[in-house]
């Protein structure tokens, strides 16, 4: 088991799902901007998604197909449970993202806090290359990272924090040319103690060579 997917089943076996400090009951930011930036039956994925509950709401809205990547196969099992014979709507992604080969096209890539774990210029290099691989002509991809003003560690690991215009210029220069910053704004989440955390989401548009 890589070190990586050790510590993330790890994070998950140590305590329950409402109990971590991204923790969200309606995922209220990213359910909005989904909903303005995905069309019916185009296909969505939701990156390091495992047990995050956006999953639950776009099967209510009869959105998708769905797909969600994790490298942690403990926090897949979170939401399949709670989900049921719904979790049959769903394509389970159990990998690393950095070592992924998609194998269709999405419309709509999201991603809440996986980028800013990416501390090596490798691994988001890579992250860059599956997600240009995976989003289809004019494609939109949904990244939300800890702000500059957020915390510098996550679960015992050290992030990268970004500022949409910072963001923008790291896509940039793993693509150059190839995305377009269309929306951005902050957010402040409330972890399960009452601890503020910065965050700000980007939405970027693909462009077709």
């Amino acid at each position: 088991m890589a070190a990586e997917q050790q510590h993330w089943d790890g994070i998950y076996g140590q305590r329950a799902e409402d109990a971590l400090t991204w923790f969200e009951a309606v995922p209220s930011v990213s359910l909005g901007l989904v909903r303005a930036h995905l069309g019916p039956g185009e296909a969505f994925i939701d990156i390091g998604g495992g047990a995050s509950r956006l999953v639950d709401a776009l099967i209510e809205l009869g959105l998708g197909p769905l797909s969600v990547l994790d490298i942690s196969g403990a926090a897949l099992k979170v939401s399949k449970k709670r989900l049921g014979a719904r979790a049959q709507d769903v394509t389970w992604i159990d990998t690393d993202l950095t070592k992924w080969q998609p194998d269709r096209d999405y419309a709509l890539w999201h991603d809440r806090a996986v980028f800013h774990f990416l501390t090596k210029a490798d691994d988001r290099a890579a992250y860059a290359r599956a997600m240009t691989t995976a989003l289809g002509p004019h494609g939109t991809a949904i990244i939300a990272t800890f702000a500059e003003d957020g915390p510098q560690m996550c679960s015992g690991l050290p992030v990268v924090r970004y500022s949409p215009e910072s963001l923008a210029a790291e896509l940039d220069r793993l693509h150059p040319g190839l995305f377009d910053l269309i929306d951005s704004k902050y957010h402040t989440h409330t972890t399960p103690k009452g601890n503020g955390q910065r965050f700000q989401y980007s939405v970027f548009r693909k462009k077709t060579p």
